[in-house]
């Protein structure tokens, strides 16, 4: 297997497009849809179904995923040993989602995109289950994970630090207990969330019903919230601006679980230097926020 085919499958398994694939390549799409044709030849097996105008992989394609990745790492690696180059290179498939990328995640992808401008950094948005899966597949190399749980089966994970939550609205209520916050509309993200779904198991707790006005994002729960439509529970780092600045304030109710921002990848996965040097930033970074 030539490592130039390994490198368009892996490019093409990732962002699942031959279009987008052959974009971020720098090739044309009759050259990407040649060389996946030649590796299946090779292989004497199909690596992708063809569904319309969508695609995905194949059995075999799965399986060969992790081993590609891992193949291009190495060959990344043995370059830079070779060459006795120092700057970092390779490339990162990172899981995250919402509340890190918009409000902890920016000072970290500007020094990557200054200093370490040979490392590409590739972020995708999920949640929870998703990120986790998408892990133990090879699909992402790493992957932050914002849970109260710190053991996930076939993974291993590093806890960056403690993440506050904040109720919020637009006024000040009396919400000392559980049972205070049922007498309120209730907003949320979407479920799969990790602190949404806490938050809906302790007011199950005390109420079997239990409904949320949901919100498609972090900046849609926060406008309605400061409208006035109800009661939201959110990362404090997500709120700091507007608590700040008096748009939302944060009501005398503390939850009764912890979150804990993490930083995952497959358990037996070989980190690359520059996946080592992403995650020890990634730790400074988010020591230094607090």
């Amino acid at each position: 297997m030539e490592l130039r085919l390994l490198v368009t499958f892996e490019k093409v398994a990732t962002v699942l497009s031959f279009t987008r694939a052959a974009a971020e390549l720098a090739y044309a799409q009759s050259s990407v849809t040649s060389q996946i044709r030649a590796l299946e030849s090779s292989l004497g097996t199909e690596l992708f179904d063809r569904l319309g105008g969508h695609i995905r992989l194949t059995e075999a394609g799965e399986r060969l995923l992790p081993y590609a990745r891992q193949l291009i790492e190495l060959a990344e690696e043995a370059r830079a040993a070779v060459t006795g180059a120092e700057e970092p290179t390779g490339s990162l498939v990172v899981g995250t989602m919402e509340s890190l990328t918009s409000y902890r995640l920016p000072p970290l992808l500007e020094l990557f995109h200054h200093r370490y401008p040979k490392v590409r950094l590739a972020l995708r948005t999920t949640i929870g289950d998703e990120t986790r899966q998408a892990l133990r597949q090879g699909t992402y190399d790493l992957g932050f994970l914002m849970e109260e749980e710190t053991a996930h089966p076939g993974l291993e994970s590093e806890v960056l630090a403690v993440e506050p939550l904040a109720l919020v609205a637009g006024r000040e209520m009396d919400v000392s207990s559980t049972a205070d916050l049922l007498r309120h509309p209730l907003l949320a993200t979407e479920p799969g969330c990790a602190y949404r779904d806490l938050f809906e198991r302790e007011l199950k707790s005390v109420s079997s019903s239990v409904e949320f006005m949901e919100f498609g994002t972090i900046e849609a729960t926060k406008r309605a919230a400061a409208a006035g439509l109800g009661i939201a529970l959110l990362p404090e780092v997500t709120v700091a601006a507007e608590l700040a600045e008096g748009s939302l304030v944060r009501l005398d109710w503390e939850p009764p679980f912890t979150l804990r921002t993490q930083l995952a990848w497959r358990s037996g996965k070989r980190l690359p230097a520059h996946a080592r040097l992403f995650v020890e930033q990634a730790r400074k970074l988010i020591a230094e926020q607090g």
